[in-house]
């Protein structure tokens, strides 16, 4: 069976329309949230992992990506609306709570999950983006002041249509790209153009790096470019568009700590930890029930599948505590 196979795939009821899910393993269910430009897929080595350790992973494709449903109102893709996606998979598949651990945006949409629906999502795994409590200047604002001469990515990524034109005409080679430039092998050195930015007029593509990272497989990309040719790219950049949006719905939670389980790791070459790095050192009291934060030396930011076998193992061994 390829790995694309591998597990039981499924789909079930949501107010999305539908999820599609990956099933494998049985006994307590974990449930895994990929971030962005990614899949079910992103999570195909600790499928196996956990359903071995004795857990039933189940990883899902977020609403707009894959075979989930697609809405095409922009608004349909708020934080709360995921939340509730993931609240319906746990009843779809006979559960009354889960573990769940996301990555990338995924970590977030897993904190708020847990934030938002303690009663349903009893312990947190964040890979790669830390817990910072809501509240603070309204997104759109201070992204815009961020870039200076340049205009910083998640800006770029917020105007419907933009980055749909540099990415769409040649999906397989941006994506390998945007991977390229994001993991530890292969992104651009510190005196080089930083690509989380964009010259003003120009494109994310232009400072992408030109090589391969070494955990990114042929096949591999196969995978991730015919699924996002075959969908095209707004449903999973309408998550960018709805920050503003998730500043005003969860204002309610604003400096709230995660009170749930909650377990961290991420790489210490990824952005997304030294930019947040006070975020982390915040963790005794924004994430009281913090069971495990590590940071992977020399990691980028597709941690669990630049270092699978490490990132299992931490899994499985927080897993395991939670059971004691």
């Amino acid at each position: 069976m390829s790995q694309l196979t591998h597990g039981t795939h499924r789909l079930v009821p949501s107010p999305a329309g539908r999820i599609h899910l990956v099933e494998q393993g049985s006994g307590p269910l974990v449930l895994l949230v990929h971030g962005f430009p990614e899949s079910w897929y992103s999570w195909r080595h600790q499928l196996p992992a956990l359903a071995s350790a004795g857990y039933r992973a189940v990883v899902l494709d977020v609403r707009g990506y894959g075979r989930s449903s697609k809405p095409a109102d922009p608004a349909a893709y708020r934080m709360l609306d995921l939340v509730e996606d993931n609240v319906a998979v746990v009843r779809a598949l006979g559960e009354e709570s889960a573990v769940i651990v996301g990555h990338d945006w995924g970590a977030t949409i897993a904190a708020d999950s847990g934030l938002v629906r303690p009663d349903v999502f009893r312990a947190v795994g964040m890979l790669s983006v830390p817990y910072a409590p809501h509240g603070g200047p309204r997104p759109g604002e201070m992204f815009a002041k961020m870039g200076g001469e340049e205009e910083f990515y998640v800006s770029y990524f917020q105007q419907p249509g933009r980055a749909e034109a540099e990415i769409e005409p040649d999906v397989r080679g941006w994506l390998a790209g945007f991977y390229a430039a994001l993991s530890a092998d292969t992104m651009p050195g510190a005196n080089e153009p930083d690509p989380h930015f964009v010259t003003r007029g120009g494109t994310l593509r232009e400072r992408f790096p030109a090589g391969r990272p070494a955990w990114l497989a042929e096949a591999d990309l196969d995978v991730y470019a015919g699924e996002f040719e075959r969908t095209g790219l707004t449903g999973a950049l309408n998550r960018y568009r709805n920050m503003d949006r998730d500043w005003e719905d969860l204002a309610r939670f604003a400096g709230e700590p995660l009170t749930v389980p909650s377990f961290f790791a991420g790489g210490t070459r990824d952005a997304s930890t030294t930019w947040l790095s006070d975020a982390i050192d915040a963790y005794p009291t924004t994430l009281p029930a913090l069971h495990g934060s590590h940071l992977l030396e020399g990691c980028g930011h597709w941690i669990q599948q630049e270092r699978p076998e490490e990132i299992n193992r931490l899994l499985t061994e927080w897993l395991g505590a939670l059971k004691d």
